[in-house]
Formats: structure tokens, sequence, C-alpha cells
């Protein structure tokens, strides 16, 4: 199997994180961590909702988290925030955990295996 680009892209974004197993999200959130779920409408609607978490599709996530920005929502009260960002699966998640971090939003991450893992381990909160 070739390794593509994007699998490239990957590896360097998840090496940026200290990823979250689908057991460790209530403790998370327990310590303040907030979680966002990225997916888009339509893939929420088949899967099912995340009652705990605050959803942001993804082509506004870095607006909404920046602290900086005009677009920034509440939550986004400085650098120090830990984001866990959560897809489907656990990949997009990732780029978008990364993406986060370079704009200095150094707690970012996610959660591995995403949605279906949340579901999977009993840890949908």
């Amino acid at each position: 199997m070739s390794h593509s680009r994007i699998d490239a892209v990957l590896e360097q974004a998840r090496a940026k994180l200290t990823r979250l197993e689908a057991t460790a999200v209530p403790a998370a959130l327990n310590r303040g961590a907030i979680l966002v779920d990225i997916r888009p409408a339509a893939q929420r609607a088949a899967e099912g909702d995340v009652p705990a978490a605050l959803v942001i599709e993804r082509n506004v996530l870095e607006w909404r988290c920046d602290p900086t920005s005009d677009a920034r929502i509440p939550e986004a009260v400085g650098d120090d925030v830990e984001w866990v960002i959560l897809c489907s699966e656990g990949y997009t998640s990732s780029l978008a955990a990364a993406a986060l971090q370079d704009l200095g939003l150094h707690r970012s991450t996610d959660v591995v295996g995403g949605f279906h893992a949340l579901v999977a381990a009993g840890a949908l909160v």
C-alpha cells in the first residue's frame, strides 16, 4: 500500500497532538475541556448528536476558536483553552486540531476514532 500525501500530512498533524482516547473524554470535560463536533449537519443527523459538544462545522472552526477573531465564540477566551475536536472517525479532527495549534491554541487535540469510538466506548456525553 502506497503512502499518499494526505497520509503524510495526517502523520505530521498527529505528531503535534496528544490525542485523547474516547474513554478519556468525560474526564477532559470535567477538567474544563471544550468538546467541539465538526461533523457536517447531514452526518450528525445520520449518526446522532453529542449532547456535551458544541457544534462548529469545519469550515468556520478557526474563526470561532481564535480568541483574536471578530467571529469567535464566547468560549474562545485565550490560547489555553483545551479544545477537543470530534469528527466521525478521527481523521478530519486531527487535521482540524493541528490547524488550531498552528493558530497558537496549543492545548487543542482530538478524539482517537472520533464519534464512532465514543459510541463504542459508551463514553457519549
